[in-house]
């Protein structure tokens, strides 16, 4: 592993180094499949409601997965605070530039009421204590009957990032405002996350 100058993952400039330097052992280079039949199922029910869902994308990288959503006729908008990551999203993802944005994800306003917020990689970015900060914010920007659907890391919670969480300690941060709807294995897991991950959907209550 190179050595970098900034340790905190909490400054942008942490993200900006690895970033620069083509260090991103998140990134899978493409969109995975469960987000994919995700995407399927909920056009269907677009489809039937001829509404669209607005997304978002904390924390969004490479921002592979808005390419998708936005293909599919979602209302999707991808931020990161690290700028080189918004950079590379909109050398990534060129035709909707305009839906990534700068941004805090714990002060950022999306445009439209939310139906999904996407979970890959963010909650793990950050160190434990601000887990809850992360988890309180999801409660907030999504209304009764929003998902909250992604990737969540199991690992060692004391290395990283990732900073991984104890399967209790997400369900007993989670469970007073959501409920688990789907809970699935991850097969195609990148090696930085070992296997300890799950794809899992949740309900707001």
């Amino acid at each position: 592993m190179p050595e970098f100058d900034t340790r905190d993952p909490l400054d942008p400039r942490f993200w900006d180094e690895r970033f620069a330097r083509q260090f991103m052992p998140w990134d899978l280079g493409g969109i995975p499949e469960q987000l994919r039949s995700l995407v399927a199922s909920r056009d269907a029910a677009a489809d039937a409601a001829v509404v669209p869902p607005v997304a978002l994308i904390p924390g969004a990288g490479s921002a592979y997965e808005l390419d998708l959503m936005c293909e599919a006729g979602w209302d999707a908008h991808a931020i990161d605070f690290s700028p080189n990551a918004v950079e590379r999203a909109k050398k990534t993802v060129r035709r909707w530039p305009e839906r990534i944005v700068q941004a805090d994800f714990f002060t950022y306003q999306p445009p439209n009421k939310l139906d999904v917020i996407y979970e890959r990689a963010f909650l793990c970015a950050l160190p434990p204590e601000h887990q809850p900060r992360v988890v309180q914010r999801w409660a907030e920007l999504l209304p009764h009957d929003g998902l909250l659907a992604g990737y969540f890391y199991f690992g060692d919670p004391g290395k990283g990032p990732p900073f991984g969480i104890a399967r209790a300690e997400l369900d007993a941060l989670l469970a007073p405002h959501f409920t688990l709807v789907e809970d699935e294995p991850v097969p195609d897991s990148l090696p930085v996350f070992g296997g300890q991950e799950r794809w899992m959907e949740w309900r707001r209550r």
